[in-house]
């Protein structure tokens, strides 16, 4: 696949637009390293089916939402260009190009790993496999619980084509009416509640695509004189990005209008089958009212995300092995009281090496414990069964203040969210859907208990939202602490969220969007200061991505300062490294691997080289991106305690830069490159799976090793000129 190209003629100017990569294409660079994983031999089979299904999702998504809103921009007339120079349209004619050839590679990549299950003896049947008593099973399956729940259409005027929803799969059909000497379109729609891979009876794994189940028994549908002249399997997607009114009366009422409109959103792309004949595409092209070039063909499987269905954990050589998060000692050495462990000392969990289950008994402890008087939360997104939500229910019942604010507006958890409210309110949650125009985006708790005659605060901040389920593959810190200063910010904030007055008097916390990116310009100040000085200067950052244009000219800005940057960005980065005269100091890495790097960590050298206990080090819930800095609520917090400051920066962002075995590292053109992978390399996720956390330590591990001390140093090289070697 081609890799995103730069007009450069000469060394890049500060003003100009080629500093910066294309967003949408930087997207489509990130997808190509997760469907590289789904190459990885190194991954177990079904692990790599895995990030083929992933990487067909996540493109699934691009278009509903990426591409919608650009083709939405060209259907306005919209010719303002992006911060790299192009216009809506020339952005969606380098989209096709480059998402066609990666559909091409995704299903040159189903095709490789079907032949490699058919070597572990898991088969994708076809027709001509089935016998005879597989077939007469088929026949049955198909009578008592296929067929009822399809519903065969033939277009015409008395019967017009019907709607197909988003992600909807069907099968059209050219047929030809024997006795009346007709043509005759038709149209069956394959309900999602249907599995896509029928399993057949047998002791070895054999599937057999619904689709073509259907078809071996057409004629149950359709019977003589109906005869299938020609068919094709076909999958639609739509517009799934929604427009708020921001003057809005009532938001809740709107979202649930908006939710409606979304299953109806214009069709942004049609994938059929490559051998549709010309006929019944232009059939398909009219009757969903789309252009010739939203279509398009595909050589193998139509819904390639469909196949996460065939992952079982049955045969353990397929799958990862089995790993179990730690629970904390030091919430175990006070027998379970977190309250006592947090008063005891600040602690950070990193999930999912640690278990959530931290998360969740807090608030649990919170919601029985009699000397717990109130309750604030923020909520964006969480599991369908949350336990979150139950604890926060349960502590309304028991007559505690509770206060939840939901985001409503958490994209594809809408409806959940305002489920989640709904019940909620009834049993007494005072529940807040927050801003219009901002996204409630913080992960922060606050629970204030009684002590001693006195009230007690005590906080958690996180990277990651209060999703049980996510928590297991999510790489992300939980953050408890019961220091005042940041307590009262706490409150201030959550004052903010509901009563809309800023607060002036944050004294450690940052938030956006009131003071983030301010302090983030002031702590990228004093390492350019310090670097002009002649002092130790250094950024290290982990985080999703990094677009917010501000925050990478003064990145810039720092680079030519002399200031030594090394960034983990996962996901989309617009910011170019290694360019001479604008980002030489600059190195970009990405991690894409078992577990789903998340959590935002962001340090600072402070006139030290780092990693050292005056390094300034801080978690937050945002990513470097605009809409984050300045259209969301999110929190920026200093990690000042001993231990955890320790454990953030000595331990996990140590690992992360060290990490080869499943690092990229970024070009200026925004290509990425792997060293081939050898068995010997450093693996952060296999070094967090082994080894305890340092602040969750606890009496049981006293006398156990401490963890393997990380350093960035390679035979007597200096730390930085490690860093620049390694990436």
């Amino acid at each position: 696949m081609d890799t995103p190209q730069i007009n450069q003629t000469g060394p890049v100017k500060w003003d100009e637009p080629e500093r910066f990569l294309n967003r949408e294409l930087s997207w489509v660079e990130f997808n190509k390293r997760v469907l590289e994983e789904a190459n990885n031999g190194t991954h177990p089979l079904f692990e790599r089916l895995r990030f083929l299904s992933i990487a067909a999702s996540n493109l699934e998504e691009f278009y509903m939402v990426r591409v919608a809103g650009l083709k939405g921009q060209v259907r306005a007339g919209i010719t303002e260009r992006s911060q790299d120079g192009l216009t809506p349209h020339q952005q969606l004619e380098k989209i096709r190009s480059a998402c066609t050839q990666m559909s091409e590679a995704m299903q040159m990549t189903w095709r490789k790993t079907r032949d490699e299950m058919e070597g572990h003896k898991v088969k994708i049947c076809s027709r001509v496999d089935i016998k005879k008593r597989q077939a007469k099973w088929l026949e049955a399956k198909f009578e008592n619980d296929i067929m009822p729940v399809l519903t065969p259409i033939a277009v015409d005027p008395a019967h017009p084509f019907p709607f197909i929803p988003n992600k909807g799969l069907s099968i059209a059909l050219h047929l030809f009416d024997t006795k009346n000497d007709q043509d005759v379109y038709a149209l069956i729609q394959i309900p999602s509640m249907l599995e896509r891979f029928i399993k057949l009876p047998g002791t070895k794994p054999s599937y057999m695509l619904i689709e073509k189940v259907i078809m071996m028994h057409i004629d149950k549908l359709f019977p003589p004189p109906m005869r299938v002249d020609s068919y094709a399997t076909f999958r639609v997607i739509r517009d799934s990005e929604m427009e708020i009114e921001e003057e809005a009366e009532d938001l809740v009422l709107t979202f649930e209008t908006a939710l409606k409109r979304r299953r109806r959103g214009r069709v942004i792309h049609l994938s059929v089958h490559h051998n549709i004949n010309a006929e019944l595409k232009e059939f398909l092209i009219q009757q969903l009212d789309i252009m010739p070039q939203q279509v398009y063909p595909v050589n193998g499987l139509v819904g390639l995300s469909n196949i996460a269905e065939l992952i079982s954990n049955e045969d353990k050589d397929l799958v990862f092995e089995p790993f179990d998060a730690r629970f904390p000692e030091r919430i175990r050495d006070f027998n379970g009281d977190c309250f006592a462990a947090i008063s005891h000392k600040d602690i950070i969990v990193h999930h999912p090496y640690e278990s959530f289950d931290v998360v969740v008994q807090f608030l649990h402890q919170a919601a029985e414990d009699p000397n717990v008087v109130s309750i604030k939360q923020t909520l964006y997104r969480t599991s369908d069964d949350s336990p979150i939500v139950k604890a926060l229910i349960k502590a309304a019942e028991s007559g505690k203040s509770v206060t939840a604010l939901v985001e409503i507006k958490a994209r594809f958890d809408e409806e959940a969210n305002l489920r989640w409210a709904q019940d909620m309110e009834r049993v007494g949650v005072q529940v807040v859907y927050g801003f219009i125009n901002l996204k409630t985006h913080a992960k922060v708790s606050l629970v204030v208990r009684r002590e001693n005659g006195r009230l007690k605060s005590y906080t958690h901040f996180g990277t990651g939202n209060y999703h049980s389920d996510t928590a297991k593959i999510y790489t992300d810190l939980s953050y408890f602490t019961c220091n005042k200063i940041l307590c009262k910010d706490a409150v201030s904030l959550f004052n903010y969220m509901t009563g809309y007055a800023k607060p002036n008097n944050l004294e450690k916390l940052a938030s956006a969007p009131i003071n983030m990116r301010e302090t983030l310009c002031d702590l990228i100040d004093v390492e350019i200061h310090n670097a002009q000085k002649g002092k130790p200067a250094a950024i290290w950052a982990k985080c999703n991505a990094v677009l917010d244009s501000q925050i990478i000219d003064k990145l810039y800005e720092a680079s030519q300062a002399g200031v030594q940057i090394d960034l983990i960005v996962r996901g989309i980065c617009s910011l170019r490294p290694g360019i001479p005269g604008l980002s030489e100091n600059i190195r970009v890495k990405s991690l894409i691997g078992r577990f789903l790097e998340h959590a935002r960590i962001y340090c600072f050298a402070n006139g030290e080289e780092m990693p050292s206990r005056k390094s300034r080090v801080y978690i937050a819930s945002a990513d470097l991106m605009d809409r984050n800095i300045s259209r969301r609520i999110e929190a920026f917090v200093p990690i000042e305690n001993p231990t955890v400051h320790r454990q953030v920066l000595d331990q996990i962002m140590l690992a992360n830069l060290r990490d080869q075995k499943q690092s990229w590292q970024m070009q200026p053109d925004g290509s990425y490159i792997r060293q081939k992978i050898e068995d010997d390399m450093f693996c952060a996720h296999e070094y967090f799976m082994k080894n305890p956390s340092l602040s969750g330590r606890g009496t049981a591990v006293e006398d156990a090793p401490m963890p393997p001390r990380l350093s960035l140093k390679k035979k007597g090289k200096a730390t930085k000129k490690s860093i620049k070697n390694s990436n």
